[in-house]
């Protein structure tokens, strides 16, 4: 057993992980980094990049298959599995590479390779070779996909999205079972490259989105393209040489059964803390096992370890958790001097299509606060008409008395570039008659956002109740302003 020391222990190279290496290291201290797995961050090897190469090849096709709604008659699509995930592999492996390169001119006497586990408060112990004795040490350790214990017998006709991305050729039917942003991500663009799925939901609940007028337009838009069997209980998966067969019960007591090449889990991620043996490191633990901590200092308690990133449960997104690891590692290296840092505007966006986002609080800030609610059909806008992507609905809220911009729930196109925009405004503390007063070129679809955005500071001025029968129509789909 080898016995060494460091000033500071970071517990996982992810991207929270990188982030509190850097930020330490630039303190002068002498920072160790420990991994267990391998090197590539969740974010380039399984999640954000090689999730979007494949939705960009479902894209591809997708716009092909209506072109002819252009007068555009294209051949019919032929999609070669093969050649889809080839691209998608040399792709992922290039993000991943850029991420090897970044570890490999790390010193290596800054690098451990093996699982870490508390043998006491400032202990660490790596699987059988070494102990470290820490000064400060920060737990970035991410996660990893959750599995029902329904589906844990299926073996290799079971897969994680930590798995999709190493396929060599699309499947033939896939059932999803979760319908939040990772399975309703893949199981779209899988739709729309000519495999056969299904989607599973307990609930009704699409993508997280808590505003009722949002969520039926985004059930209402994506069930008219994709197989949702909403509100049902899965009650057993079983293999056989040819796949596996689902059965679940309906909100009417029905049972059914179909069967699938394999099964996506994709009910959500669980923080992995398993190995880390916490029980030995004094740490208070919130009801799930989490170390409690502080989230604009990522202390926990008043100890001197910090936690950083998707473990932490809070906003499981790769710019959080590099924000987790910015502040977690400043604090690390310059213990005991702990100091709060900046915590950005809450934005989380679905790249589904419509697109899905949400701003701030979301509809959550309705309850929390005075609050009016603008809103736009994406049906008559302008832009999102002449790109046939005309589809979806933006809700805006603000508060009574000041004016001030809460936050947003939308479905719809450019999602990703509008929700950018609110973030930003949310972020400044802009009111509602301020971001007004911003430019809006014609045309785009960011002047669904002005419409909104209107409506909601006429509820502001004049008081009017909100009515959630009907959707104000576009004003901004007309030719000229």
């Amino acid at each position: 057993m080898n016995f060494i020391s460091a000033e500071v222990v970071v517990i996982g190279a992810g991207s929270a992980g990188l982030a509190a290496y850097r930020a330490a290291r630039s303190h002068g201290k002498k920072v160790l980094l420990v991994e267990s797995g391998p090197y590539g961050t969740t974010c380039a090897r399984v999640g954000c990049m090689p999730s979007k190469l494949l939705i960009a090849a479902a894209e591809a096709a997708h716009m092909v298959g209506i072109a002819s709604a252009f007068g555009v008659h294209a051949t019919p699509v032929r999609i070669d599995g093969r050649e889809v995930m080839a691209r998608v592999r040399l792709e992922r492996d290039r993000f991943v590479g850029f991420v090897l390169d970044s570890i490999d001119r790390m010193p290596d006497v800054d690098k451990l390779r093996g699982q870490a586990c508390f043998v006491g408060p400032h202990r660490l112990q790596v699987d059988d070779h070494t102990v470290i004795d820490a000064g400060q040490i920060v737990i970035a350790t991410g996660s990893h996909p959750q599995v029902p214990p329904v589906l844990q017998q299926l073996g290799d006709r079971l897969i994680t999205s930590d798995q999709v991305f190493d396929w060599p050729d699309l499947p033939e039917s896939i059932a999803v079972i979760g319908t939040g942003v990772i399975g309703l991500e893949i199981g779209q663009a899988l739709h729309r490259l000519g495999v056969r799925v299904a989607f599973f939901g307990r609930s009704e609940q699409l993508a997280g989105i808590k505003d009722p007028l949002v969520q039926f337009a985004v059930q209402t838009t994506l069930g008219a393209e994709l197989d949702l069997r909403l509100g049902v209980e899965l009650l057993s998966a079983t293999r056989d040489d040819e796949g596996v067969t689902v059965n679940w019960k309906r909100q009417d007591g029905a049972v059914q059964a179909e069967q699938f090449s394999l099964i996506l889990a994709a009910s959500g991620r669980k923080p992995a803390l398993e190995h880390l043996a916490l029980t030995e490191s004094g740490l208070m633990l919130d009801e799930q096992g989490i170390p409690v901590f502080d989230s604009h200092t990522m202390q926990c308690g008043a100890t001197h370890v910090f936690i950083a990133g998707d473990v932490t449960n809070e906003r499981p997104l790769l710019h959080e958790a590099v924000d987790h690891g910015r502040i977690a590692g400043d604090n690390a290296g310059r213990y005991p001097d702990v100091q709060p840092s900046l915590r950005r505007a809450p934005l989380a966006i679905a790249f589904t299509d419509p697109q899905i986002a949400i701003v701030g609080g979301g509809f959550a800030a309705t309850r929390s606060a005075r609050c009016a609610i603008g809103e736009v059909s994406f049906a008559d806008q302008g832009r999102s008409r002449v790109m046939l992507q005309n589809h979806g609905l933006l809700r805006v809220y603000g508060e009574y008395g000041t004016g001030r911009f809460l936050g947003a729930e939308m479905c719809g196109p450019r999602a990703e570039h509008l929700a950018h925009l609110m973030a930003w405004a949310l972020q400044n503390e802009m009111t509602v008659p301020a971001m007004l007063e911003m430019p809006f070129y014609h045309p785009v679809v960011e002047e669904g956002l002005r419409t909104a955005l209107r409506g909601l500071q006429d509820k502001l001025q004049e008081g009017l109740p909100d009515c959630n029968d009907e959707l104000d129509h576009c004003a901004d789909s007309t030719p000229g302003m």
